[in-house]
């Protein structure tokens, strides 16, 4: 089937279209990785936007059911140079345009995504709409622009659970190995963790579970009342999509939980609520950071990790207050703040996501830096 991509500037694309046959309007981003395409569509963190993959060739080793992320596809849209005729891997279950058509999500392919690429690295990210169904460019447009974006709105309640769970998943595998444990767990019990769900990727559950932590995860709107009762060891606040600005609710819950003594750890946007809970104010980059290949200096020591990362909102350092926080990371393309750490309470945090693995395990022990923060405080 033929598609149609209409930028909001007034661009339109003329492709190939795989997938679902319908529309989709969303706030279209560009990711730099080389692998792990599977991982990048079922992120809940892109909730309401389009990839574009600078990759030029993806598809080639299908979908398996072993590295969803999340449940489904959480795309609104794929974007991409080259759709492989053919799947190259053992592994895979289906075609990753058979995948797509399942959960009503359209791609196009055969366009020009280094001219897509530049145009967002150099103007911004932009609105976008995507028709594999025939709507006319003309209507393209004006849906994508009549759509109020992400700014300020709360994309958490689409992607959080709807009620409290234990995680029973692995507790490792063989991309996560289980930790020893012995160190890390006190009066012969294990360390408890409850999680928020802003839109939690199935690998942070993994690696909390593979240091032995029986995992909590509760939804986003959950009360620090509520999770104070349950008496954790830790808490964690995980990634999710769109504009930290739009979730007051979870600032204040952020707030309560530092102030309350509990450790706290926080990834992506858990960092970006840590930052505003401290009064800093976040703001929107160009072109958001996306992809597996960001290198990121830790400041006490001067080590590089090569990280992966997918935000499009940032926190503006200048206003946090240096005697009682210390940065601890910072990204060396742009020099934006990926991590930071109280000074006086056990609360740290980063931008990236130590999750995953592009180093391939450079961010790995921040999650045993989490653990033995718990342990000092029990």
């Amino acid at each position: 089937m033929s598609a149609v991509l209409v930028l909001e500037d007034g661009t339109i694309l003329h492709g190939q279209g795989f997938g679902a046959e319908t529309d989709a309007v969303f706030e279209l981003v560009f990711n730099t990785s080389m692998t792990g395409y599977q991982e990048i569509m079922t992120d809940p963190s892109y909730r309401g936007q389009g990839v574009l993959f600078t990759v030029s060739h993806i598809g080639n080793v299908g979908i398996n059911l072993e590295d969803d992320e999340s449940a489904h596809p959480q795309v609104s849209a794929v974007v991409v140079r080259s759709l492989s005729p053919v799947i190259s891997n053992w592994r895979a279950a289906l075609p990753l345009s058979d995948w797509l058509a399942q959960y009503g999500v359209p791609g196009i392919s055969g366009v020009d995504t280094r001219f897509l690429t530049r145009k967002l690295r150099d103007g911004g990210t932009q609105k976008a709409a995507l028709s594999t169904k025939g709507t006319p460019p003309e209507t393209l447009l004006k849906m994508a622009r009549d759509w109020p974006g992400l700014d300020g709105r709360d994309m958490v309640r689409e992607v959080t659970c709807p009620e409290p769970y234990h995680w029973v998943g692995d507790a490792g595998s063989q991309w996560v190995k289980p930790v020893a444990t012995g160190q890390l767990s006190r009066n012969d019990r294990s360390l408890t963790v409850v999680a928020y769900d802003f839109g939690i990727k199935k690998n942070i559950l993994r690696h909390l579970a593979s240091y032995g932590a029986r995992v909590t995860v509760v939804p986003a709107d959950t009360p620090a009342k509520e999770v104070l009762a349950m008496n954790p060891d830790g808490v964690f606040l995980s990634n999710g999509p769109g504009d930290p600005a739009g979730l007051p609710y979870a600032v204040e819950t952020t707030r309560e939980l530092i102030e309350s003594g509990v450790p706290v750890f926080g990834i992506c946007l858990g960092h970006q609520l840590i930052g505003r809970a401290l009064g800093a104010e976040t703001y929107r980059l160009t072109f958001g950071h996306h992809g597996g290949n960001h290198p990121v200096q830790r400041l006490p020591d001067g080590k590089v990790l090569i990280t992966a990362q997918n935000h499009n909102y940032c926190v503006r350092p200048g206003d946090l207050n240096p005697d009682e926080v210390e940065i601890t990371y910072k990204s060396l393309n742009d020099d934006s703040l990926e991590g930071m750490r109280l000074r006086h309470k056990p609360v740290m945090s980063v931008q990236f996501h130590p999750e995953a693995a592009p180093g391939p395990h450079d961010g790995h022990d921040i999650f045993a830096e989490f653990f033995g923060m718990m342990n000092a405080e029990r």
